[in-house]
């Protein structure tokens, strides 16, 4: 048996991140291509080339910020490219190009497979091919079920084959955590605020495609108990409880008695809007409110739970819900004096303590980037809160805005397009892409340990 140099076996590594994130940009460009087409808007008008590229980006992403009224700017063949566009990325171009492979008969190689699970965020190397199908059987399962319940509001409201077309359109946006919306005028579900139905359906879309495919069908293959479930599982599952329940107390808290927000609803309305308002900042970018008349508390911690996202190996962004945990299990352990992380009778390696760090260190010091330069392009033309809110929207790949993305300048928007790409693909995947030379060898010799006050 020939065995890799460690070295080798990195760069291979490296090389399959880097082919990874190349492979987003290759979609996006495509997806820009097509979107400029006149054929892709209402009356044969080019959107250009700047535009396209914002919203081909926000789609692969699966951010939902927008630069034009996606429902009355784009034609059925735009929506269609959209559409696929918003599938892909929710779903990894990985697992579709594998499909392909599979369907023409061709033999996935060892770099396709290293690709697929860093796509799929996988530990393992076997069986990836179908495991790939299997995630993408439960996703089209997930949203189809989902689009047969919206169609029941979306067919009487809007006709037969358009009903269906929104119902189907809307259940793949949401599952994908992606926020574009057919609706037009920039008012996403702002006209169902008061149906559960509606609602909740888009809600529930919302919750299993962040909670990773993984996830889910650990779950639905469980049949022993919570406790039984492996750790990453629970983490995830726990976490995501708590955030929504979080949020949702918080909004209700902050925003109750906002006239432009939840008052005047009944309490049954407010707890609903408050809930879908929590669910939605999980990055999928859905409104019932008007997100510019929320309370700066309510943007401070609408921009902490965009920040966070959701869960890894799902259709989410954002530094993801078990990198903030391990982080506060990380905090706990130092405030305890353990020299070990340990979790429910687990211990987290050292390895995945290292780049917990490494992520929420590059996550938030590009966040704070992005929000300075925003800052400095609009110079004073909208409160620091609301360029805030917009720049956590655009890492967390969220795509809410409390100004009206449209509205700000186009080197602003243009400062959006690498942080929404850097949420989507992961700013650590990146940066080791990029800084290949990291891991070319282990040093021979180590230097003097010296110590600082911290």
């Amino acid at each position: 048996m020939i065995q890799l140099r460690k070295s080798e076996g990195r760069e291979r590594c490296y090389c399959a991140e880097g082919l990874l994130a190349a492979g987003f940009l290759a979609v996006i460009l495509v997806g820009t291509a097509l979107l400029a087409l006149p054929a892709a808007t209402r009356g044969g008008r080019s959107i250009g080339l700047f535009d396209s590229l914002f919203t081909a980006t926000s789609a692969v992403c699966v951010t939902g910020l927008v630069a034009v009224d996606t429902g009355a700017t784009f034609s059925p063949f735009g929506q269609a490219v959209l559409l696929a566009l918003i599938q892909v990325g929710g779903l990894g171009f990985m697992m579709f190009a594998n499909m392909i492979m599979v369907m023409l008969g061709r033999k996935i190689t060892l770099r396709g497979r290293m690709l697929i699970r860093e796509s799929m965020s996988c530990a393992s190397l076997s069986d990836l091919s179908g495991l790939a199908k299997l995630y993408l059987l439960l996703a089209l399962g997930i949203e189809l079920a989902g689009a047969c319940v919206l169609a029941v509001r979306f067919v009487p409201a809007f006709g037969l084959g358009r009903g269906l077309w929104m119902a189907l359109f809307h259940a793949v946006s949401a599952f994908c955590n992606a926020g574009f919306d057919l609706f037009g005028h920039f008012a996403s579900l702002t006209a169902f605020a008061g149906d559960p139905l509606v609602l909740l359906t888009v809600a529930a879309l919302i919750i299993l495609g962040g909670l990773g495919f993984s996830v889910v069908l650990e779950a639905l293959r469980n049949r022993q108990g919570f406790r039984n479930l492996s750790l990453h599982a629970r983490i995830v599952l726990l976490s995501t409880l708590l955030l929504l329940g979080a949020g949702t107390v918080f909004f209700l808290l902050f925003e109750g008695n906002n006239a432009g927000t939840l008052a005047g609803k009944s309490v049954g309305g407010k707890v609903l809007n408050a809930f879908f308002q929590s669910v939605t900042l999980r990055t999928a970018g859905f409104n019932t409110v008007d997100q510019a008349l929320l309370k700066d508390s309510s943007k401070l911690l609408g921009s902490l739970l965009m920040a966070i996202g959701a869960s890894p190996a799902s259709t989410g962004g954002g530094m993801k819900t078990t990198t903030v945990a391990v982080l506060f299990f990380l905090m706990l352990s130092v405030v305890k004096g353990d020299k070990e992380v340990n979790v429910a009778r687990r211990r987290i390696s050292d390895d995945t303590a290292r780049r917990t760090l490494a992520v929420a260190a590059l996550f938030i010091t590009v966040l704070i980037a992005g929000t300075l330069i925003i800052a400095a392009i609009e110079d004073g033309r909208f409160p620091l809160a609301d360029i805030a809110y917009e720049a956590a929207s655009a890492m967390g790949t969220v795509g809410v805005s409390s100004i009206g993305t449209p509205n700000l300048h186009a080197a602003s928007r243009a400062a959006l397009i690498p942080m929404m790409f850097l949420g989507r693909v992961g700013p650590l995947t990146l940066a080791i892409a990029v800084a290949r030379r990291q891991g070319r060898s282990h040093r021979l010799s180590r230097f003097p340990e010296e110590k600082i006050m911290i």
